[in-house]
C-alpha cells in the first residue's frame, strides 16, 4: 500500500509541477506554434480487456487510456484511444489525416512510418509513454519538423529490477524447475547440471546510461565482477560505488563475461550487432539478457546459438517485431526465459509514464518547453543516441 501511495503522489506532484521556461516564438518547429484551440489526440495502447477492472491504477490500457480522459476533455480537447494499429484500415489509419498529438508505447507499439507521417498533415507532436522511440521514423519526423519526446526515467526502475530477475533465473536454471512442478514431475538433476551461484560471476552491461547504471548498482551486493562498456565512461564516484570498470573494446569485454546484459538503445548502429561473428566470440554457455530492442540481436543468430549451446540462456522482454508472431522462433528455442514486453509496464512504471505525458501535453498546450531529457527530436535535430 505504501508504494501505491507513493506512486500515486508521484504522479500528482509531477503533474502540477512548474514548467521550465517557454521556447522562442521565432522556431520553425511546429511544436512551438502550440495555440489553445481544441486538439485531436490519439493514443496507442494494449487493451486489457477483463483485468482492466482489477487495479484502478491500471493506466497504462487501453482502457485506462493514462488517467488522462477527463483532464483533456474539460479542455475542449477530442481524447480517441485504439489497440487497433496496422494497415490501412486500422482505427490509427482513420486518424492519421487530422490528428494534432499521438501518443503511443514501447508496450504495443504503433510504428509511425515516413509514410504516415506524410498523411499526417495536422500532427504536431509524437509522444512515447515510456522509453524508447524506436517505433517512430526518427529521420522522417525531424525532417517534418515534428516534436518527438519520450518520459525519460520514467521506467528505469522498472527495467533494472526486471534485468537482475532475469540474470538470477538464467543462473539458477530456474524454469525447467518450475515446469517440472506443474507437470507433476520431480527430477532434480535435470536442474541441478546447469545451476550455478551469481556471485564470482562476470557480468558485463553494454550501455550504461540510466538503466545500465541502476542495474549495476544492484548487482554490487552480488559480488560480481563487473564490466561496462558505452560511448563515455561513468563518473569515478559511480564506478568506484559499484566497482564496474570501463571497457573501451566491445568485444574485448564480451569474451570475458558470463552474463551479458543489453542495455544499449537501437540506432542504425546497434541494429544487428549481435550477430553470429560476434555471438561466436563470446564465451561458450554465455547467459544473455535483453530488455532493451529485440532488433539489436540478428534473430536467427540467436536461435542457432542457444541451439548449439553457444548462448546458454537467452531471455528478455524484447522482440523483432512486437507484438511478436505466433511462429517467430525465439518463442520454440532452447534454454529461454522470454515473455512479452512487460519490464516497463509495471504498475508504477505507468503512473510514473502517465504523469510525464500529462506534464508534456500540458506544457505544449501552453507552448511551453518540456524538460531537456526527454527530448528526442526537436528543431530537426534527433538526440545524440539515435545518431
Amino acid at each position: 500500500m505504501a508504494m501505491k501511495r507513493a506512486a500515486t503522489s508521484a504522479i500528482r506532484a509531477f503533474s502540477s509541477s512548474s514548467p521550465s521556461s517557454p521556447g522562442s516564438s521565432g522556431s520553425s518547429t511546429r511544436f512551438l506554434h502550440a495555440s489553445a484551440e481544441s486538439k485531436k489526440i490519439v493514443g496507442v495502447f494494449y487493451k486489457a480487456n477483463e483485468y482492466a477492472s482489477l487495479n484502478p491504477n491500471f493506466v497504462g490500457s487501453l482502457e485506462g487510456a493514462l488517467g488522462i480522459r477527463g483532464w483533456l476533455e474539460s479542455q475542449g480537447h477530442q481524447y480517441i484511444v485504439t489497440d487497433d494499429k496496422e494497415g490501412l484500415d486500422s482505427e490509427l489509419e482513420k486518424h492519421i489525416p487530422d490528428l494534432h498529438v499521438l501518443i503511443t508505447t514501447p508496450f504495443h507499439p504503433a510504428y509511425v512510418t515516413e509514410e504516415r507521417i506524410k498523411r499526417a498533415k495536422n500532427l504536431k507532436l509524437l509522444l512515447t509513454a515510456g522509453i524508447g522511440s524506436d517505433h517512430i521514423d526518427l529521420k522522417a519526423a525531424a525532417a517534418a519538423g515534428l516534436t518527438v519526446a519520450e518520459v525519460t526515467g520514467s521506467n528505469v526502475v522498472s527495467v533494472a529490477e526486471d534485468e537482475l530477475m532475469r540474470i538470477l533465473i538464467l543462473v539458477r536454471n530456474f524454469l525447467p524447475g518450475y515446469h517440472q512442478v506443474i507437470n507433476g514431475e520431480w527430477n532434480v538433476a535435470a536442474i541441478a547440471y546447469r545451476a550455478y551461484d551469481l556471485e564470482g560471476k562476470t557480468v558485463g552491461t553494454v550501455g550504461a546510461g540510466r538503466i545500465g547504471k541502476l542495474l549495476l548498482q544492484r548487482l554490487k551486493p552480488f559480488n560480481c565482477n563487473l564490466l561496462y562498456h558505452d560511448r563515455i565512461k561513468m563518473e569515478p564516484e559511480l564506478e568506484k560505488q559499484t566497482g564496474a570498470k570501463f571497457e573501451e573494446d566491445l568485444d574485448s569485454m564480451l569474451s570475458k563475461c558470463d552474463i551479458v546484459v543489453i542495455n544499449t538503445p537501437l540506432t542504425e548502429k546497434t541494429r544487428g550487432m549481435f550477430d553470429k561473428e560476434r555471438i561466436a566470440k563470446m564465451k561458450k554457455g554465455v547467459l544473455i539478457v535483453n530488455n532493451a530492442r529485440g532488433a539489436i540481436m540478428d534473430t536467427q543468430a540467436v536461435v542457432d546459438a542457444c541451439s548449439s549451446g553457444q548462448i546458454g540462456g537467452y531471455s528478455g522482454d524484447v522482440w523483432n517485431p512486437q507484438p511478436a508472431p505466433k511462429d517467430h522462433p525465439w518463442r520454440y528455442m532452447p534454454n529461454h526465459a522470454m515473455t512479452p514486453h512487460i519490464s516497463g509496464t509495471t504498475i508504477d512504471g505507468q503512473l510514473r509514464y502517465a504523469a510525464g505525458v500529462k506534464d508534456m501535453l500540458d506544457r505544449y498546450f501552453k507552448g511551453e518547453e518540456f524538460p531537456a531529457q526527454n527530448y528526442i527530436v526537436k528543431e530537426g535535430k534527433l538526440a545524440s543516441q539515435y545518431l
